[in-house]
Protein backbone atom coordinates (compact mmCIF):
# COMPACT_ATOMS: atom_id res chain seq x y z
CA UNK A 1 0.00 0.00 0.00
CA UNK A 2 1.38 3.38 -1.01
CA UNK A 3 1.63 6.34 1.32
CA UNK A 4 -1.16 8.12 -0.56
CA UNK A 5 -3.46 5.09 -0.18
CA UNK A 6 -2.65 4.85 3.52
CA UNK A 7 -3.52 8.51 4.03
CA UNK A 8 -6.70 8.27 1.94
CA UNK A 9 -8.12 5.08 3.50
CA UNK A 10 -8.69 6.43 7.05
CA UNK A 11 -10.45 9.49 5.63
CA UNK A 12 -12.82 7.25 3.65
CA UNK A 13 -13.51 5.03 6.66
CA UNK A 14 -14.10 8.09 8.82
CA UNK A 15 -16.56 9.53 6.30
CA UNK A 16 -18.47 6.24 6.22
CA UNK A 17 -18.71 6.18 10.00
CA UNK A 18 -20.03 9.71 10.05
CA UNK A 19 -22.61 8.81 7.38
CA UNK A 20 -23.74 5.75 9.36
CA UNK A 21 -24.02 7.77 12.56
CA UNK A 22 -26.07 10.42 10.78
CA UNK A 23 -28.38 7.78 9.32
CA UNK A 24 -28.80 6.19 12.73
CA UNK A 25 -29.56 9.54 14.34
CA UNK A 26 -32.07 10.32 11.58
CA UNK A 27 -33.80 6.99 12.20
CA UNK A 28 -34.08 7.58 15.95
CA UNK A 29 -35.38 11.11 15.35
CA UNK A 30 -37.95 9.82 12.83
CA UNK A 31 -39.25 7.17 15.25
CA UNK A 32 -39.57 9.77 18.00
CA UNK A 33 -41.24 12.34 15.73
CA UNK A 34 -43.78 9.84 14.35
CA UNK A 35 -44.36 8.32 17.80
CA UNK A 36 -43.89 4.80 16.40
CA UNK A 37 -44.36 1.84 18.73
CA UNK A 38 -44.03 -1.89 18.10
CA UNK A 39 -47.26 -2.38 20.06
CA UNK A 40 -49.12 -0.88 17.10
CA UNK A 41 -48.24 -4.00 15.09
CA UNK A 42 -50.24 -6.26 17.39
CA UNK A 43 -53.44 -7.06 15.48
CA UNK A 44 -56.89 -7.07 17.02
CA UNK A 45 -58.95 -10.23 17.29
CA UNK A 46 -60.86 -9.29 14.14
CA UNK A 47 -57.61 -8.63 12.31
CA UNK A 48 -56.21 -12.01 13.31
CA UNK A 49 -59.36 -13.72 12.07
CA UNK A 50 -59.22 -11.92 8.72
CA UNK A 51 -55.51 -12.71 8.31
CA UNK A 52 -56.17 -16.36 9.11
CA UNK A 53 -58.95 -16.57 6.52
CA UNK A 54 -56.74 -14.86 3.94
CA UNK A 55 -53.65 -17.03 4.42
CA UNK A 56 -55.68 -20.21 4.72
CA UNK A 57 -56.58 -19.85 1.05
CA UNK A 58 -52.95 -19.63 -0.08
CA UNK A 59 -52.86 -23.35 -0.93
CA UNK A 60 -56.37 -23.43 -2.38
CA UNK A 61 -56.74 -20.55 -4.84
CA UNK A 62 -60.08 -20.20 -6.58
CA UNK A 63 -60.61 -21.67 -10.03
CA UNK A 64 -64.12 -20.27 -10.41
CA UNK A 65 -65.76 -17.08 -9.23
CA UNK A 66 -66.56 -16.94 -5.53
CA UNK A 67 -68.99 -14.03 -5.89
CA UNK A 68 -72.49 -14.89 -4.74
CA UNK A 69 -74.14 -13.03 -7.60
CA UNK A 70 -71.75 -14.24 -10.28
CA UNK A 71 -73.35 -14.94 -13.64
CA UNK A 72 -73.31 -18.50 -14.92
CA UNK A 73 -71.77 -17.19 -18.15
CA UNK A 74 -68.87 -15.55 -16.27
CA UNK A 75 -65.49 -16.96 -17.31
CA UNK A 76 -63.47 -18.98 -14.78
CA UNK A 77 -61.18 -16.98 -12.52
CA UNK A 78 -58.15 -18.65 -14.09
CA UNK A 79 -59.16 -17.37 -17.54
CA UNK A 80 -59.72 -13.87 -16.14
CA UNK A 81 -56.34 -14.01 -14.40
CA UNK A 82 -54.58 -15.00 -17.62
CA UNK A 83 -56.27 -12.19 -19.54
CA UNK A 84 -55.39 -9.67 -16.81
CA UNK A 85 -51.78 -10.92 -16.76
CA UNK A 86 -51.56 -10.43 -20.52
CA UNK A 87 -52.96 -6.89 -20.20
CA UNK A 88 -50.46 -6.19 -17.43
CA UNK A 89 -47.64 -7.36 -19.70
CA UNK A 90 -48.89 -5.28 -22.65
CA UNK A 91 -49.04 -2.09 -20.59
CA UNK A 92 -45.58 -2.77 -19.17
CA UNK A 93 -44.07 -3.54 -22.58
CA UNK A 94 -45.53 -0.40 -24.17
CA UNK A 95 -44.33 1.78 -21.30
CA UNK A 96 -40.90 0.13 -21.25
CA UNK A 97 -40.42 0.71 -24.97
CA UNK A 98 -41.11 4.40 -24.53
CA UNK A 99 -38.98 4.54 -21.38
CA UNK A 100 -36.02 2.97 -23.17
CA UNK A 101 -36.17 5.50 -26.01
CA UNK A 102 -36.39 8.41 -23.60
CA UNK A 103 -33.90 6.89 -21.17
CA UNK A 104 -31.24 6.32 -23.83
CA UNK A 105 -31.73 9.79 -25.30
CA UNK A 106 -31.74 11.54 -21.92
CA UNK A 107 -28.92 9.33 -20.66
CA UNK A 108 -26.91 10.48 -23.66
CA UNK A 109 -27.85 14.10 -23.05
CA UNK A 110 -27.08 14.04 -19.31
CA UNK A 111 -23.82 12.13 -19.44
CA UNK A 112 -20.86 14.07 -18.14
CA UNK A 113 -18.75 12.13 -20.65
CA UNK A 114 -20.62 14.01 -23.37
CA UNK A 115 -20.68 17.55 -21.95
CA UNK A 116 -17.87 17.87 -19.45
CA UNK A 117 -15.16 15.46 -20.57
CA UNK A 118 -13.47 17.84 -23.00
CA UNK A 119 -9.87 18.96 -22.54
CA UNK A 120 -9.31 22.69 -22.32
CA UNK A 121 -6.85 22.74 -25.21
CA UNK A 122 -8.99 20.73 -27.62
CA UNK A 123 -10.56 23.80 -29.21
CA UNK A 124 -14.02 22.25 -29.14
CA UNK A 125 -14.75 23.40 -25.62
CA UNK A 126 -14.53 27.06 -26.64
CA UNK A 127 -17.29 29.16 -28.06
CA UNK A 128 -20.98 29.24 -27.37
CA UNK A 129 -21.42 25.46 -27.26
CA UNK A 130 -18.63 25.13 -24.74
CA UNK A 131 -20.07 27.88 -22.57
CA UNK A 132 -23.55 26.35 -22.74
CA UNK A 133 -22.39 22.80 -22.03
CA UNK A 134 -22.56 23.04 -18.20
CA UNK A 135 -25.95 24.75 -18.40
CA UNK A 136 -27.38 22.12 -20.75
CA UNK A 137 -25.93 19.37 -18.57
CA UNK A 138 -27.49 20.86 -15.42
CA UNK A 139 -30.85 21.41 -17.15
CA UNK A 140 -30.91 17.79 -18.28
CA UNK A 141 -30.13 16.53 -14.77
CA UNK A 142 -32.92 18.67 -13.33
CA UNK A 143 -35.35 17.31 -15.94
CA UNK A 144 -34.66 13.65 -15.19
CA UNK A 145 -34.77 14.38 -11.46
CA UNK A 146 -38.23 15.88 -11.90
CA UNK A 147 -39.40 12.90 -13.95
CA UNK A 148 -38.34 10.31 -11.41
CA UNK A 149 -39.18 12.27 -8.26
CA UNK A 150 -42.93 11.94 -8.96
CA UNK A 151 -44.13 8.36 -8.40
CA UNK A 152 -46.00 6.58 -11.16
CA UNK A 153 -49.16 6.59 -9.04
CA UNK A 154 -49.02 10.38 -8.80
CA UNK A 155 -48.36 10.61 -12.54
CA UNK A 156 -51.44 8.39 -13.03
CA UNK A 157 -53.55 10.76 -10.94
CA UNK A 158 -52.32 13.79 -12.89
CA UNK A 159 -52.85 12.15 -16.27
CA UNK A 160 -56.27 10.77 -15.34
CA UNK A 161 -57.38 14.29 -14.49
CA UNK A 162 -55.87 15.63 -17.72
CA UNK A 163 -56.86 13.02 -20.33
CA UNK A 164 -59.17 10.57 -18.54
CA UNK A 165 -59.10 6.81 -18.08
CA UNK A 166 -57.44 5.56 -21.27
CA UNK A 167 -54.52 3.42 -22.32
CA UNK A 168 -52.25 6.33 -23.19
CA UNK A 169 -52.59 7.77 -19.68
CA UNK A 170 -51.57 4.40 -18.19
CA UNK A 171 -48.57 4.03 -20.48
CA UNK A 172 -47.34 7.57 -19.86
CA UNK A 173 -47.83 7.24 -16.10
CA UNK A 174 -45.46 4.27 -16.17
CA UNK A 175 -43.06 5.56 -18.81
CA UNK A 176 -42.28 9.04 -17.46
CA UNK A 177 -40.81 8.14 -14.04
CA UNK A 178 -39.09 5.01 -15.33
CA UNK A 179 -37.54 7.00 -18.18
CA UNK A 180 -36.08 9.40 -15.61
CA UNK A 181 -34.67 6.50 -13.61
CA UNK A 182 -33.23 4.83 -16.71
CA UNK A 183 -31.68 8.11 -17.87
CA UNK A 184 -29.98 8.65 -14.52
CA UNK A 185 -28.60 5.12 -14.25
CA UNK A 186 -27.66 4.94 -17.95
CA UNK A 187 -25.75 8.22 -17.77
CA UNK A 188 -23.86 7.04 -14.67
CA UNK A 189 -23.02 3.67 -16.25
CA UNK A 190 -21.77 5.45 -19.36
CA UNK A 191 -19.69 7.84 -17.26
CA UNK A 192 -18.13 4.89 -15.42
CA UNK A 193 -17.18 3.09 -18.66
CA UNK A 194 -13.48 3.05 -19.62
CA UNK A 195 -12.54 6.18 -21.58
CA UNK A 196 -9.53 4.93 -23.55
CA UNK A 197 -11.48 4.27 -26.76
CA UNK A 198 -13.46 7.51 -26.46
CA UNK A 199 -10.31 9.57 -26.02
CA UNK A 200 -8.74 7.90 -29.06
CA UNK A 201 -11.79 8.69 -31.19
CA UNK A 202 -11.91 12.25 -29.88
CA UNK A 203 -8.25 12.79 -30.73
CA UNK A 204 -8.97 11.43 -34.21
CA UNK A 205 -11.62 14.12 -34.72
CA UNK A 206 -14.78 12.08 -34.09
CA UNK A 207 -17.98 13.91 -33.16
CA UNK A 208 -19.62 13.58 -29.75
CA UNK A 209 -22.35 11.38 -31.24
CA UNK A 210 -19.76 9.08 -32.83
CA UNK A 211 -17.83 8.84 -29.56
CA UNK A 212 -21.04 8.00 -27.72
CA UNK A 213 -22.24 5.37 -30.20
CA UNK A 214 -18.93 3.64 -30.97
CA UNK A 215 -16.88 4.01 -27.77
CA UNK A 216 -18.93 4.72 -24.66
CA UNK A 217 -22.16 2.87 -25.39
CA UNK A 218 -20.59 -0.48 -26.38
CA UNK A 219 -18.45 -0.52 -23.22
CA UNK A 220 -21.47 0.09 -20.99
CA UNK A 221 -23.92 -2.05 -22.98
CA UNK A 222 -23.85 -5.22 -20.79
CA UNK A 223 -24.63 -3.22 -17.67
CA UNK A 224 -27.27 -1.20 -19.51
CA UNK A 225 -29.04 -4.36 -20.68
CA UNK A 226 -28.94 -5.90 -17.22
CA UNK A 227 -30.43 -2.82 -15.60
CA UNK A 228 -33.05 -2.44 -18.35
CA UNK A 229 -34.29 -5.97 -17.65
CA UNK A 230 -34.49 -5.22 -13.94
CA UNK A 231 -36.43 -2.03 -14.65
CA UNK A 232 -38.83 -3.99 -16.87
CA UNK A 233 -39.48 -6.35 -13.95
CA UNK A 234 -40.30 -3.32 -11.80
CA UNK A 235 -42.53 -2.07 -14.61
CA UNK A 236 -44.56 -5.29 -14.49
CA UNK A 237 -45.36 -4.76 -10.82
CA UNK A 238 -46.14 -1.08 -11.38
CA UNK A 239 -48.42 -2.02 -14.27
CA UNK A 240 -50.34 -4.36 -11.98
CA UNK A 241 -50.71 -1.62 -9.36
CA UNK A 242 -52.30 0.67 -11.97
CA UNK A 243 -55.35 -1.55 -11.68
CA UNK A 244 -56.17 0.36 -8.50
CA UNK A 245 -57.21 3.25 -10.79
CA UNK A 246 -59.52 1.07 -12.90
CA UNK A 247 -57.19 -0.15 -15.64
CA UNK A 248 -57.87 -3.86 -16.40
CA UNK A 249 -54.58 -5.17 -15.04
CA UNK A 250 -54.14 -7.70 -12.25
CA UNK A 251 -54.33 -5.00 -9.60
CA UNK A 252 -57.95 -4.22 -10.52
CA UNK A 253 -59.08 -7.79 -9.92
CA UNK A 254 -57.00 -8.14 -6.76
CA UNK A 255 -58.65 -5.00 -5.36
CA UNK A 256 -62.17 -6.12 -6.31
CA UNK A 257 -61.71 -9.63 -4.91
CA UNK A 258 -60.11 -8.36 -1.72
CA UNK A 259 -62.93 -5.85 -1.19
CA UNK A 260 -65.43 -8.71 -1.55
CA UNK A 261 -63.37 -10.92 0.83
CA UNK A 262 -63.04 -13.50 -1.95
CA UNK A 263 -59.58 -14.48 -0.78
CA UNK A 264 -59.33 -17.52 -3.03
CA UNK A 265 -59.64 -15.24 -6.05
CA UNK A 266 -57.05 -12.87 -4.58
CA UNK A 267 -54.53 -15.71 -4.37
CA UNK A 268 -55.31 -16.76 -7.94
CA UNK A 269 -54.45 -13.28 -9.20
CA UNK A 270 -51.39 -13.04 -6.95
CA UNK A 271 -50.10 -16.35 -8.30
CA UNK A 272 -50.73 -15.10 -11.85
CA UNK A 273 -48.57 -12.07 -11.10
CA UNK A 274 -45.89 -14.28 -9.56
CA UNK A 275 -45.93 -16.57 -12.62
CA UNK A 276 -45.61 -13.53 -14.89
CA UNK A 277 -42.58 -12.21 -12.99
CA UNK A 278 -40.92 -15.66 -12.85
CA UNK A 279 -41.48 -16.24 -16.56
CA UNK A 280 -39.95 -12.88 -17.36
CA UNK A 281 -37.02 -13.58 -15.04
CA UNK A 282 -36.33 -16.88 -16.83
CA UNK A 283 -36.53 -15.22 -20.24
CA UNK A 284 -34.37 -12.23 -19.29
CA UNK A 285 -31.78 -14.51 -17.69
CA UNK A 286 -31.54 -16.53 -20.90
CA UNK A 287 -31.13 -13.35 -22.96
CA UNK A 288 -28.40 -12.01 -20.65
CA UNK A 289 -26.48 -15.29 -20.78
CA UNK A 290 -26.69 -15.27 -24.56
CA UNK A 291 -25.38 -11.69 -24.76
CA UNK A 292 -22.49 -12.51 -22.42
CA UNK A 293 -21.52 -15.66 -24.31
Amino acid sequence: MSTADALHRPAVVGARRVALLLLGAAGVWSFATLDLALADLVPSSGGLEAAQRFFSRALSPALHSEARLASAAAPPVVVTAMAAAWTTLVYAAAAMSLSLVLGIALGFGTSSALWLDEPADSGRGAGSSGALAPLLYAAGRVLIALMRSIHELLWAVLLLVAVGLNELAAVLALAIPHAGILAKVFSELIDEAPRDASRALRDAGASKLQIYCFALLPRALPDLVTYAFYRFECMLRSSAVLGLFGFPTLGLYIRQSFASTNYGEVWTYLYALLALVLAFEAWSGAVRRRLQA
